[in-house]
């Protein structure tokens, strides 16, 4: 076994990377895969409320408002989740944090589901906010987890990764739920019938249930606990904390920080546009249904295309732009920007289809970049939890403006839609261009 070596003695090494010990990789990308298919369940127990929004409106009578505010609930408590985990996290671990995530969303969702034996509006609110403050315990424990193991010249590379393994979720959710609404074959053998909405909740729970048991068992929190003590760094001793209260003075007195998460909350209000009324934005105004072949493209390419936005976003961040993230952010929200213009401008099911598809690439492109790659140089190793919590909270204060508020602009006329997002874009746009001329003004003083 290689002896333990000071944290950072490899940091101006340039060839810091080719000195990672035997197996290492694989066992990273064996930690990293067990990770991100948790995180994957996920997004499948938190997406299927687009899928369910139609259903339960068309049943219990719900305005598109109404439905919103369910929406809202999750989002601002999961926000308001992001920072207080977050900072939990950096005390318990990411691990721990995952785990606690994972029963929590688990148990909501069969709760949820239950609840449409009820079907209260209130009662919907209250579990669906529960549920996004405990899902809150997912990014900042699978990124706190992923800053141990990556160094940060390859951290754009992970966001990339990262952005996949969500839209991984999505895609399962999107495929697996027209499916229960309206019937299959289970491996040619079984036919199951055309499910109640509920089962939307009920069955990613049970496969939410099983992953988080697959992941207790090979995830590690850290190298050394994987038995790899000489890693090489290459961020020196940055992020060392030693109290809870020099992590808060640190990073929230980071002025990088907050103008992140400001325009964090800019790619929010877009994305949650598109992730939680795109199936009920083509039902209801081109008359798209579920299980149409037109669905199912949409429905795959958008998380496909996202896939796609957020692995390029996080090399070119790292290969081409030295790993800083802001100047491929900036360019991203102004084209984001014109592509909802443009989008406003045509009314037909095959321009709906091209427009938030290319929406979702620009929209998740920023989500990968920001959300992950961006908290762990700005957190270090050590406070990357409280890092990403902040930053990720404001994404989904923006978001939770996609609820209740987009709901009510619905209600009056789809024609609002795209015309929502597009302020967001321009303002995420300026945002990164202030800090990329920051980034400039601190390498040229250096």
């Amino acid at each position: 076994m290689t002896q333990p070596t000071k944290t950072g003695e490899h940091a101006k090494d340039p060839n810091w990377e080719k000195a990672y010990p035997e197996g290492f990789r694989a066992r990273r990308a064996l930690n990293w895969g067990a990770l991100g298919l948790l995180y994957t369940t996920f997004y499948m127990c938190r997406y299927n409320l687009s899928i369910a929004n139609k259903p339960i409106s068309d049943e219990f009578g719900f305005s598109r408002a109404q439905m919103g505010q369910i929406i809202t609930a999750a989002l601002l408590a999961y926000a308001c989740g992001q920072i207080i985990n977050g900072l939990l996290t950096d005390r318990i671990g990411g691990k721990k944090a995952m785990l606690i995530g994972a029963a929590g969303t688990i148990v909501m969702n069969l709760l949820f589901g239950a609840a449409s034996f009820a079907g209260m509006l209130g009662l919907f609110i209250a579990i669906r906010g529960i549920d996004g403050y405990l899902q809150a315990f997912g990014a900042p424990g699978m990124v706190k987890i992923n800053a141990a193991w990556f160094q940060h010249k390859e951290r754009g590379r992970f966001s990339g990764i990262f952005g996949f393994m969500i839209n991984a979720g999505r895609v399962g959710i999107f495929t697996l739920g027209p499916a229960l609404l309206a019937g299959f074959t289970l491996l040619g053998l079984v036919s199951i019938p055309p499910l109640h909405w509920r089962w939307l909740f009920w069955a990613p729970s049970l496969i939410c249930a099983t992953v988080a048991c697959a992941m207790a068992l090979v995830a590690k929190e850290t190298p050394e606990e994987a038995g790899y003590y000489c890693i090489p760094s290459d961020e020196g001793m940055n992020g060392i904390t030693s109290t809870l209260g020099d992590a808060i003075r640190v990073i929230a007195s980071n002025r990088l920080v907050w103008i992140t998460a400001c325009a964090y909350a800019c790619t929010g209000a877009v994305r949650q546009a598109v992730d939680q009324w795109f199936p009920r934005y083509m039902q209801e105004l081109y008359s798209v249904d579920l299980k149409s072949a037109q669905f199912k493209f949409l429905a795959f390419l958008i998380p496909v295309v996202a896939s796609t936005g957020s692995l390029l976003t996080g090399y070119v961040s790292d290969l081409l732009f030295n790993a800083r993230r802001a100047p491929v952010a900036c360019i991203l929200y102004f084209l984001e920007t014109l592509v909802i213009l443009g989008a406003a401008q045509f009314h037909s099911a095959s321009a709906a289809i091209v427009f938030l598809i290319l929406i979702s690439f620009t929209a998740n492109s920023t989500h990968s970049v920001l959300g992950s790659a961006a908290p762990m140089d700005l957190g270090g190793r050590k406070r990357t939890g409280f890092a990403l919590g902040l930053i990720d909270s404001f994404q989904y204060f923006g978001g939770s403006l996609a609820g209740y508020f987009l709901g009510k602009l619905l209600d009056q006329d789809f024609g609002h839609y795209f015309y929502f997002m597009a302020p967001f874009g321009a303002v995420g746009g300026l945002l990164m261009l202030v800090m990329w001329k920051k980034e400039a003004a601190s390498l040229a003083a250096k």
